[in-house]
């Protein structure tokens, strides 16, 4: 019997914490979160579903496996594409700086592709489970069949990485000729607060970046001792033909915007399902010690509502962009991803969304990240998506003295409730009372 590779990661994680990352994935398996056994609530458990009973099939490439018919069926974007090189993930034998591994994603979801892969790679929002991860074997089985990846996932994507709940990594590494990270030279975990020069160190990025370095595209000796102080593919690219056959893929590209907008949003997803996962966990011991001390208090306890406040605050400064690395100049992608994003977004009257790009000074012209309009964060528990409304608003309708907020000015936070409240009933709702 063949069995399917256990677990998957997007970028690499470090040794450091693991034994945390066992811990809170034993945790997490208990009650009430049981995630091991819990049934999944996603498009991916759907879609198996479908597959089963023959409502819906998916169908077999040659040379792409699954890959074209799973981008089609979730309506992940080509132009999504963006490539890694180094060896940071399971399939680490078929990544190389010749074969680098593509990752395409949505709102919701991750897809992930190797060349000659044994399986597809994927992983998804769900509202119970916080992030689930899946595997799809690269084979024309009948019907296809979702691998749920659990344990084995955890021990890195449980880790004290991301505060030992299920999620994404993604990370910047000083890559060999083979991909192999040069570990002694450092590696950095990237999100929107990382300076640019940081960023993409064993990834293919595309696009423009005029005066400014960062690490993409680069390859290093194997004897390396010392940090390069320049990158001479850093700052423009728009044809990686010079380094793999790029018609072995389904774009050409590895969009800078693109792989911009995957850092924002791993991380959003990541503080989402801590909020979610740390709301239900505080509620639930709560309910414990109140049955055993005899409580009858009703509502959470001082002690629960600051660690439901807590995850809560930690969401709501990324979701503002709370100490995002200033772009310091124009930048640009290569590929119809920045163009494809921002027509998916809801707009109001006067044509705005949070989805339109700066690109010149900050990522999005209005700083408030549109994932503030998910099904993820619609979903998560009454509790938390109270106080992170109420939070949002505060902020919005009053300002901030804590400094990491000092960006807002009242004239930016006039614009984005006006932005916000226009795009979505829901939120109109909520800041008019």
């Amino acid at each position: 019997m063949r069995m399917a590779p256990q677990g998957w990661v997007m970028a690499l994680m470090l040794a450091g914490g693991l034994a945390r990352g066992f811990s809170r994935a034993a945790d997490l398996d208990d009650a009430p979160i049981h995630y091991a056994t819990a049934p999944e609530n996603n498009a991916v458990a759907r879609l198996q579903q479908a597959l089963d009973t023959g409502k819906a099939k998916l169908a077999f490439d040659k040379d792409k496996g699954y890959l074209p018919a799973i981008l089609r069926a979730f309506d992940v974007p080509v132009s999504s594409q963006v490539l890694v090189f180094s060896k940071t993930s399971l399939q680490r034998n078929r990544i190389a700086p010749k074969t680098p591994r593509a990752i395409y994603f949505n709102d919701d979801m991750y897809v992930g592709y190797c060349q000659s892969g044994e399986v597809m790679e994927l992983s998804i929002a769900d509202p119970s489970l916080g992030t689930v991860f899946y595997t799809l074997e690269q084979q024309p089985d009948e019907p296809p069949r979702f691998r749920r990846q659990t344990e084995a996932c955890l021990i890195c994507h449980g880790s004290s990485a991301t505060q030992g709940f299920p999620g994404h990594l993604v990370r910047s590494v000083y890559p060999d000729p083979e991909g192999q990270p040069i570990f002694s030279l450092g590696t950095s975990r990237v999100d929107h607060s990382t300076p640019l020069a940081k960023r993409w160190g064993g990834w293919y990025v595309t696009g423009s970046n005029p005066g400014r370095e960062h690490l993409g595209n680069l390859i290093l000796p194997k004897n390396t001792r010392y940090q390069p102080s320049g990158n001479p593919h850093g700052t423009e690219c728009n044809d990686l033909g010079r380094f793999f056959e790029t018609g072995e893929y389904l774009s050409k590209h590895s969009d800078l915007v693109a792989l911009m907008v995957l850092e924002h949003q791993a991380e959003v997803h990541n503080r989402l399902t801590r909020v979610a996962l740390e709301t239900r966990l505080a509620l639930h011991q709560q309910e414990e010690f109140d049955r055993i001390l005899g409580r009858q208090e009703k509502g959470p306890s001082e002690s629960t509502a600051r660690r439901i406040d807590s995850a809560c605050e930690s969401l709501v400064e990324h979701l503002f962009f709370a100490d995002e690395a200033p772009l310091g100049g124009k930048v640009s992608g290569t590929s119809g991803f920045a163009a494809e994003f921002q027509a998916k977004g809801a707009r109001d009257g006067r044509g705005r969304s949070l989805r339109d790009f700066d690109l010149t000074d900050r990522m999005f012209r209005y700083p408030l990240s549109y994932m503030v309009l998910s099904q993820a964060f619609e979903r998560l528990p009454a509790e938390a998506k109270a106080r992170a409304v109420a939070r949002i608003r505060q902020i919005l309708l009053e300002g901030s003295a804590d400094k990491k907020y000092a960006h807002l000015i009242p004239e930016t936070r006039g614009r984005i409730g006006e932005v916000l409240a226009g795009s979505s009933p829901v939120w109109k709702e909520r800041l008019a009372h």
